[in-house]
């Protein structure tokens, strides 16, 4: 869960829109408590009494992909996709849990179906720029940490990303725009950057 936001999911489960107090309450403890098995089994049960909650097949991907159960996280995160195709939150995770499980193909090819659906989530854009860089195709990768740092000015993590993908490309002008954009931003970043910096052709 790397590539987002840290907390992002721990908040989101706290706020789920589709389950009552107690068991909003119930996820939030088990989270803080790292009680991953509790959580998917919280999560199953909810789901035996009604297969069609998004947000208890998201709650189940997520202490699945904790517990490293990769396969089983994928089956939940596709089931929310499949019922709440435009929260974009769904289709992130289920892009990381298929990097997750060394299947970086399939993540590219969930994240272009993503932007098919939104276009403006900068998070989602990152996703696939990282998902092209497990595959090395850094010319693809770059044009998609351009749409996020587009949509998001200040999305530091992209910004940096987008660096490599030109440092890789050979690309020094952009790379030193970058850079530049990096130090107003974060700084230990733009130093961890500076060390990739292509050689002048």
């Amino acid at each position: 869960m790397g590539a987002l936001p840290d907390g992002t999911v721990p908040v989101l489960l706290g706020h789920l829109q589709g389950v009552d107090d107690g068991n909003r309450r119930r996820i939030v403890e088990l989270e803080q408590r790292g009680d991953w098995e509790a959580l998917a089994k919280l999560a199953e049960e909810n789901l035996a009494r009604d297969k069609h909650s998004a947000d208890w097949w998201l709650v189940a991907g997520y202490a699945y992909s904790q517990l490293g159960r990769h396969q089983r996280a994928t089956e939940c995160y596709g089931e929310t996709v499949r019922l709440a195709p435009d929260d974009m939150l769904g289709w992130n995770l289920l892009a990381q849990s298929y990097r997750a499980a060394g299947q970086p193909q399939r993540a590219v090819q969930t994240l272009n179906n993503a932007v098919l659906v939104r276009r403006d989530a900068p998070a989602t854009w990152f996703l696939l720029g990282e998902s092209y860089s497990d595959l090395g195709r850094s010319e693809p990768a770059a044009a998609a940490y351009r749409e996020a740092v587009q949509l998001n000015g200040g999305f530091a993590q992209a910004w940096f990303s987008l660096g490599r993908a030109y440092a890789r490309l050979g690309r020094g002008a952009e790379f030193e725009q970058v850079m530049h954009m990096l130090q107003r931003l974060d700084p230990a970043l733009a130093k961890e950057l500076g060390k990739e910096r292509p050689s002048a052709r």
